[in-house]
């Protein structure tokens, strides 16, 4: 018999499960049952489409079995299975969906952390809550030579030669005095009944009645319930099953069921977390819908499934019309899949559209999740940009919380406004006071606050919505439409002297210096041309190597009526080259940015407030 040491990672889950999670003991089952169903699934599906599998004897099931008086628990599958190099691969060394993940995440609440147990894919390990030791019997497929298993989760486990009749595994628990509850007919009943009544495979639960008499009786109702008519099902039943495929404890925040016949064929049953799954803006992140072909299951790691903005959606889409055997290339590019795709996204954000109109305060809970996401289908997913464009929401001066385009259309009470402007580029408390601001706060025009990194991308991609155009502020063209032509020149020329002196002494640290028309409160402000990047964009590009943008200089706008302004104007040139170049700074720092010297900023700043 090998021994082997579990992997570091798996020694402190081990700990966790053991003696940290206590309450919710009983979603071991719920896992171990799904671990089943995975194993059955990709069996069945080498059955229909491998040759070296065709003529194998499957018949897909699932065995819960108990013995009260050894205080016994067994959980048996005819699935794929596993040999030995399998057993250490999954059952001792940390598990690819993310073991490390799981432990960072925990919080130390219990009801919490349990929750995360399936989420991140260590449902096995589960096991060890309820026993104090585990044997794993286990042939794989097409192998001659079954193998078993076992550890009491203490930092080993051993490996040795077994006997099995056919392919699959068997799961032993040895229960725990305090876990004998489970060796119980009605208490195994009422969990499978909770947590795994909708797995696609019978379970049957073998058991003695109250004279004696052996019984064996499936305690699932093994249907597909997304070929199931709607009217069928309760709001219930869809909640069990989501729970189920998504290790989530949590109820979705809404879900969509789409079947649709005529020159396609095809389920969709689409669930949104009422939480943003953990891996979301991770690139490795794990897709979760699955794919079936005639409720054979086909995949559950495929990415092309639905586009990458939508990679939160947990559920399953099932077509009648792809070919069982199809492969990871073709699914790529297969026709079917592709119509199928675009039908079940149209129908997706036709959905939230609903939500967003009948039911705004769950909407509200959507988008503080998943805004970002929608954002990014808009660079992405340009066959479906309308709707995405009414689903985006914006925060706003005059609206709390987030608003749509459509509402500051609505909101407009100038007729002369013909745009829809926006600050961009930083954090929302900066954006919101930035000086540049003062302007359109004093004529009651309303701007969108874009604190997304993600915005300034998709503003070009919009670019108009309805009849207005988007127009962001802190360029240099911005107020024309609000400021005559009369009173810009006559603003202007009185400011010209002081702006070239301004000018003259920042030198090529700016592109130009021009009196402002829209300051009130403030001295100055930095604006950029029309297109240009704002400074946090551009920051970005360059951490991306894009150094060109290092020519980009700022626009300065100065207020000729502030009397920091004036005392520039009359100071001498020392004096004068000091206050300049803190102004500059200053302006940055309230454009959400660093001065490019911190030092100098501060020398000048320290010497100003000698003299005063």
């Amino acid at each position: 018999m090998a021994k082997h040491h579990f992997q570091t990672e798996v020694n402190r889950l081990l700990d966790i499960l053991i003696y940290s999670l206590y309450s919710h003991r009983e979603i071991f089952l719920r896992e171990l049952v799904s671990n089943a169903s995975d194993a059955l699934d990709k069996l069945k599906i080498l059955t229909l489409t491998d040759d070296a599998y065709k003529g194998l004897d499957f018949a897909p099931r699932i065995d819960i079995s108990f013995d009260k008086d050894k205080a016994l628990l067994t959980v048996s599958d005819t699935g794929i299975g596993m040999n030995d190099e399998d057993l250490v691969e999954h059952l001792g060394t940390i598990a690819k969906s993310g073991t490390r993940e799981f432990l960072s995440r925990l919080s130390g609440d219990e009801k919490k952390d349990s929750e995360l147990i399936g989420q991140f894919g260590v449902g096995f390990y589960s096991a060890f809550m309820v026993a104090d030791r585990v044997e794993v019997i286990s042939k794989k497929a097409g192998e001659e030579q079954a193998w078993r298993w076992v550890s009491d989760g203490k930092g080993e486990y051993e490996i040795d030669k077994a006997k099995r009749e056919g392919h699959g595994t068997s799961i032993v628990l040895h229960l725990k005095e305090d876990a004998k509850e489970f060796a119980s007919e009605w208490r195994i009943r009422e969990i499978v009944k909770r947590y795994s009544n909708h797995i696609a495979f019978p379970i049957y639960l073998s058991y003695e009645d109250d004279k004696g008499n052996k019984k064996e009786e499936q305690v699932n109702s093994a249907q597909a319930l997304w070929r199931r008519s709607k009217s069928e099902l309760e709001h219930k039943d869809y909640v069990e099953f989501y729970k189920n495929i998504s290790g989530d404890d949590e109820e979705p925040l809404f879900y969509l069921h789409i079947k649709a016949e005529g020159t396609m064929e095809y389920s969709s049953l689409l669930f949104v977390p009422r939480r943003a799954p953990f891996d979301m803006f991770s690139a490795d992140y794990r897709p979760g819908i699955r794919l079936y072909v005639k409720r054979v299951f086909i995949t559950e790691d495929d990415k092309e499934l639905l586009p990458q903005y939508l990679r939160f959606l947990r559920g399953i889409i099932d077509s009648e019309d792809l070919p069982l055997n199809v492969s990871r290339e073709m699914l790529q590019e297969h026709r079917i899949l592709a119509n199928i795709r675009n039908a079940t996204v149209k129908r997706f954000l036709q959905e939230c559209q609903r939500v967003a109109k009948e039911e705004p305060e769950k909407y509200l809970e959507f988008i503080r999740q998943y805004n970002k996401p929608l954002k990014e289908g808009l660079y992405s997913d340009f066959a479906h940009k309308d709707l995405l464009v009414d689903l985006v929401r914006f925060k706003s001066t005059s609206a709390a919380g987030y608003t749509s385009l459509a509402e500051y259309v609505e909101r407009i009470n100038n007729k002369e406004q013909k745009a829809i402007y926006y600050i961009s580029g930083g954090d929302e408390a900066v954006l919101r006071n930035a000086p540049v601001l003062e302007a359109y706060k004093k004529k009651n025009v309303e701007v969108l606050i874009m604190d997304d990194e993600i915005d300034e991308l998709i503003v070009p991609l919009i670019g108009k919505y309805k009849d207005y155009e988007l127009k962001a502020v802190n360029t240099s063209k911005a107020e024309d439409e609000f400021i005559n032509d009369e009173e810009k020149k006559k603003k202007a020329e009185e400011g010209k002297t002081v702006a070239e002196k301004i000018k003259k002494i920042l030198g090529d640290e700016v592109k130009d210096v021009i009196a402002s028309v829209r300051l009130e409160d403030s001295p100055a402000c930095i604006v950029l041309d029309e297109f240009t990047p704002s400074l946090k964009m551009q920051e970005l590009l360059k951490a991306m190597g894009q150094d060109a943008l290092s020519d980009i200089k700022p626009i300065l706008e100065i207020n000729t009526e502030h009397p920091v302004i004036k005392r520039i104007e009359q100071a001498d040139d020392e004096l004068a080259k000091d206050m300049a170049h803190i102004l500059l700074d200053q302006a940055i720092l309230l454009a959400g940015q660093k001065p490019k010297d911190s030092v100098g900023f501060a020398k000048r700043l320290a010497k100003i407030m000698e003299k005063i």
